[in-house]
């Protein structure tokens, strides 16, 4: 099979704010640029909970200097959308949608003999890496880069129930979208934190009974402020119940078992939502030799120019918070491309030492 072969200066895996910031960053500076996502653009954003608002106002989401202007004070989840589908299309910045990386290799001096497509003399540095995709369509494609940016986000590796009989069945849900097939239905949210309260407020507006079950004594206390005054009046009016101090420990067809300081007992539920966060996806970072931090799982990098110690290879957004989700947002993960393009362009485009 014929494989697609692409030069540019600048690859980017993941296409989410993040990475879409990094993108425009450089084709600002003049650097060809893409970004490779295996979903659409924002592919997160958009499978969050359909009725979601987000914590933070809407300036502090803004990308590429382009007000992100809302008649609220909280932007919801199409307003995102809309905002990062406009911005996108603004610069002009290419996105191969539904394009999986599937390794970052390193090229070296032997390397240079690389193919190039009919438009490389727009690229104006030096190849230092190779990038393998995959379309949906199965075709194969590489790319050729002189530097990579890993912003591979926080959302395709959910954190399971830990190995509990019954976590893989077709009725057990790792990510949510709306409540509409709840009504009427026994419905586990798994969970105590921000993620877990918005799905169990949704599903109980959507007619759901809805149980939360959470290992911790009470909701978490960064529960936002605007939404605590909800859920603490359906829990304490019964409309939505919850099993605190307690975890799942097996999940049957219609009922979960539960475990607490009194014993097991079992809860009726035909649907479960498992909202318990997820892990930083680094294996494209780990396979090409960078390594991370045991006790934080945050990958080796300079904070200042974001490069790992792997010349030319970058990360950008919450990827770099490692373990801890809650330390990089959008507002703050969002210049990362600005640093990494300032670093880039600092450097010569010359042929260098790889």
């Amino acid at each position: 099979m014929t494989v697609a072969i692409t030069t540019v200066d600048l690859a980017i895996v993941g296409a989410g704010p993040c990475g879409l910031a990094a993108a425009i960053a450089g084709n600002r500076s003049g650097l060809k640029t893409v970004a490779f996502d295996r979903g659409s653009l924002v592919a997160g954003l958009a499978s969050y909970p359909m009725y979601m608002s987000f914590f933070s106002t809407a300036e502090r989401l803004s990308i590429g200097d382009i007000p992100f202007v809302v008649a609220t004070d909280k932007p919801n989840r199409r307003d995102a959308l809309a905002y990062y589908r406009a911005v996108a299309s603004l610069y002009n910045v290419k996105v191969r949608q539904f394009e999986t990386v599937e390794s970052i290799q390193r090229l070296g001096h032997d390397d240079a003999h690389f193919g190039m497509d009919d438009d490389t003399d727009l690229a104006t540095r030096w190849p230092r890496w190779q990038i393998n995709t995959r379309k949906r369509s199965g075709e194969g494609c590489t790319t050729f880069a002189h530097a990579v940016v890993v912003a591979t986000g926080y959302f395709g590796k959910p954190n399971r129930l830990g190995g509990v009989p019954g976590e893989m069945l077709p009725h057990v849900q790792y990510r949510y979208n709306e409540g509409h097939a709840g009504w009427g239905e026994n419905v586990v949210v798994v969970g105590g934190a921000n993620s877990a309260v918005d799905v169990a407020l949704d599903l109980y507006r959507a007619g759901a009974k809805v149980t939360m079950v959470h290992f911790g004594a009470e909701l978490d206390a960064n529960v936002k402020p605007w939404v605590r005054p909800d859920i603490v009046a359906r829990l304490n009016e019964g409309g939505i119940t919850a099993r605190f101090n307690s975890r799942v420990v097996a999940v049957e067809a219609e009922q979960v078992v539960v475990r607490d300081l009194s014993g097991e007992s079992r809860i009726p539920a035909t649907q479960v939502y498992t909202m318990t966060g997820y892990q930083p996806e680094t294996a494209l970072l780990e396979t090409a030799g960078v390594s991370l931090d045991v006790a934080t799982g945050i990958p080796e990098h300079n904070r200042q120019s974001m490069e790992t110690p792997l010349k030319g290879l970058y990360i950008a957004g919450v990827i770099a918070s490692g373990f801890d989700a809650n330390k990089i947002f959008i507002e703050n993960g969002r210049d990362h491309g600005l640093q990494i393009v300032a670093d880039i362009l600092a450097q010569t485009p010359s042929p260098d030492v790889l």
